[in-house]
């Protein structure tokens, strides 16, 4: 299976071997879950005559990519070995040299490559470079599960958008929070930090005024909640985006004394920002013309975010602007966390959609369904809808 946003890889013969080495490789690769960014998440292993001889795994944009750190570890060991990468060597001189050049210099025999790059400056071009200069290439190895791990990146390269995940916890009955907005808490200790993780992979988190003025969130990363840490060098926050369209955050929320970059979001020409100490990051208006219903335009937004370099968003927010991000069709993976309590039918509910037929119904696939702690962690995605020229809404 390859990836909608993406071509398929030409299919090329590989081993039971090659399969176990490129899902060690893919392992590596997930330690740069949460700090690649924009940059993809690549590992490399270096193997000759069945044994590792090196490895790497890409830690941080601007820092040098996997097969550096794997061709520097195999030292000599490198000539005539087989090098797997979970994504395409580099062809192009960027913030680091070329990876594809690397590999040859190196004397590597073989490639085996998990998928093609979607950067055009890449896209193919790794590939033809290591051939020309008389390397055997296998690709395809492991491809569905190397373009999981980095869907974002892929999206984004192809279409200019970042991945979209909407995370919201609600009650046995579909409720979100109390009539009165009181929200704390209905998931358990466990939830909680595994919404740390999402927030910790993602390079921007969207809420709205709404959310901002009822739980007056921190939407940052608590570090020292996520296992395996994080090391203190490697340590991002993600840019924090509010959307207010009337200017009602108040200027003594809690996200403005955090450290991290800021964008609140709107349609009006002039927005007072609110006064933030510089030294803990940059804050910014972000301005689009307002949809014809004259509310906030969500895919521009989104387009936005996708040229400042990210590749997944998790929208964290209230029944509203989820609701408004679903009904855009924008929405990429829904992540639920389901808590084993009740909070009534005067409660507030999870989501607002205008549906009123049962052929408006929208479905969704699932995609995994675990317990985390004592609450259930459900992740979909959508089944395909009929094409809408619908725009977004907020």
């Amino acid at each position: 299976m390859t990836s909608e946003h993406s071509q398929p890889t030409p299919s090329m013969p590989f081993s039971e071997q090659d399969e176990y080495w490129m899902a060690k490789a893919l392992r590596l690769a997930e330690q740069g879950l949460t700090t690649t960014s924009p940059n993809p998440r690549v590992g490399c292993i270096i193997v000759k005559d069945g044994i590792e001889v090196g490895r790497g795994w890409h830690q941080q944009a601007g820092q040098p990519h996997a097969e550096v750190h794997a061709l520097r570890a195999a030292g000599d060991q490198a000539q005539g070995a087989t090098a797997y990468v979970t994504l395409e060597p580099c062809s192009h001189f960027g913030r680091t040299p070329p990876c594809a050049q690397a590999l040859i210099a190196a004397g590597v025999s073989r490639v085996v490559g998990a998928t093609g790059d979607a950067n055009p400056d890449v896209s193919g071009r790794g590939f033809q470079q290591l051939r020309a200069a008389g390397i055997s290439v296998t690709e395809g190895c492991l491809e569905t599960q190397a373009r999981a791990l980095n869907t974002g990146f892929f999206k984004r390269m192809t279409h200019g958008l970042p991945w979209v995940r909407v995370k919201l916890a609600h009650s046995l009955d579909g409720r979100t929070a109390m009539a009165s907005g009181e929200s704390q808490w209905i998931t358990g200790p466990a939830a909680r930090q595994d919404v740390q993780r999402l927030r910790a992979r993602s390079c921007a988190v969207i809420t709205g005024a709404d959310s901002v003025l009822h739980d007056n969130p921190s939407m940052n990363v608590r570090f020292h909640e996520l296992t395996p840490s994080v090391p203190e060098a490697l340590q991002r926050q993600p840019l924090r985006v509010v959307i207010d369209g009337q200017q009602r955050v108040p200027h003594d929320a809690r996200l403005l004394s955090l450290p991290g970059d800021l964008w609140f979001a709107g349609h009006q020409d002039q927005y007072a920002l609110p006064e933030r100490d510089t030294s803990l990051g940059d804050t910014r208006y972000w301005h689009a013309a307002a949809t014809p219903q004259g509310r906030t335009d969500l895919l521009a937004l989104l387009q936005a975010l996708g040229e400042q370099g990210c590749n997944e968003v998790l929208v964290e927010t209230g029944a509203n602007l989820a609701g408004a991000f679903i009904s855009a069709g924008l929405v990429d993976e829904l992540v639920l966390y389901c808590a084993p309590t009740l909070l009534g039918d005067r409660a507030r509910p999870l989501l607002s959609l205008p549906l009123d037929t049962m052929a408006q119904q929208q479905r969704w696939h699932w995609q995994d369904v675990r317990m985390v702690g004592n609450d259930l962690r459900l992740t979909l995605t959508p089944a395909p809808q009929p094409e809408s020229t619908q725009r977004p809404q907020q």
